[in-house]
């Protein structure tokens, strides 16, 4: 696993979370800081190499404070496994978005904090969290802060629809709850139908039935995935909700430990990469939130191998 920290409380939330997923995970952690390079070539005094390894140096002493801090935390030292992680800790120079995305390759889970910057930091995630979500080369975790406290029994939302990458969601949502023996909220998001003709003023739109839709398709879904007894031992619960599908996933998920979602984009622009719906939890999710992107110009797998491969790996 890699970890992508700096000074912030943030940061610190976010390693807190990435060693605890490590341990109950058996993984190793990279715990990545980045120290800024860009202006050290306009000034010639700074260009001084000793200088540059004074910074690296210091970077990598307060890197090893708040990792030694962070350990020593109650709640992180009494769980089994966290004083068996394998950590290493890696100070480089440059744009730090560039080098967790770079570092992502052939890891288990990258996590960052989420930070925003400007007018806005209380309500937006982070440029980094926002670059890792929609270019790492392994799922990621926006660690926020949450906002209300974890409900008992706890609970993972996920956001369903019948997409490949919903599917992955839910099965890495499965396989999350295990580990923490919490319940799965899996969240259909519908769209009520839109009578605007006349005619219709004597025909009420049948909100109910359509939420009774959208439930069956996502129990359908789930049996498919997770396997009908997951429904019948309420293992797994799914919700139908009126609304867009982020601001849905966002409201469901207060309380909750974590929220999962997929995301593919069906935007036509070059480059934009993560789907409206991940982009809205990443940004506004009350609880830390899981994003699985689909690599690139890689076509889906099998759906039966793809989803029974994640229900059964832990984690």
């Amino acid at each position: 696993m890699v970890v992508g920290i700096d000074g912030s409380e943030g940061a610190r939330g976010a390693l807190t979370w990435a060693l605890t997923e490590a341990a109950q995970r058996g993984a190793d952690l990279d715990v990545v800081s980045a120290f800024p390079v860009d202006f050290y070539w306009v000034d010639p005094y700074l260009l001084d190499r000793r200088r540059i390894d004074a910074l690296r140096s210091e970077t990598e002493n307060r890197v090893m404070a708040i990792l030694a801090e962070v350990r020593q935390d109650p709640a992180v030292a009494a769980l089994p496994g966290a004083a068996a992680v394998d950590v290493r800790v890696l100070v480089v120079g440059g744009a730090p978005a560039a080098h967790l995305v770079q570092r992502s390759e052939g890891a288990a889970l990258l996590v960052v904090g989420s930070r925003g910057r400007g007018a806005l930091r209380s309500a937006v995630a982070g440029s980094v969290a926002l670059h890792c979500s929609a270019h790492a080369k392994c799922p990621v975790v926006v660690v926020h802060p949450m906002r209300a406290p974890a409900e008992e029994p706890a609970r993972i939302v996920v956001g369903l629809d019948d997409s490949e990458a919903a599917r992955a969601a839910l099965a890495a949502a499965v396989a999350q709850a295990a580990a923490l023996g919490a319940r799965v909220d899996a969240v259909v998001a519908f769209e009520a139908p839109n009578y605007w003709i006349d005619l219709y003023s004597v025909m009420p739109p049948p909100i109910g039935e359509t939420q009774q839709r959208a439930r069956a398709r996502g129990e359908s879904v789930v049996a498919e995935v997770a396997g009908a007894e997951a429904l019948e031992r309420g293992l797994v619960r799914v919700l139908a909700a009126e609304g867009h599908p982020g601001e849905v996933l966002v409201r469901e998920a207060e309380g909750a430990r974590l929220l999962v979602v997929g995301s593919r984009s069906r935007n036509q622009l070059e480059g934009v990469v993560l789907g409206s719906v991940a982009l809205h939890c990443v940004m506004h999710a009350p609880c830390p939130v899981l994003v699985l992107r689909a690599p690139a110009n890689r076509p889906a797998e099998p759906r039966d191998q793809a989803t029974a491969g994640a229900v059964l790996t832990p984690g």
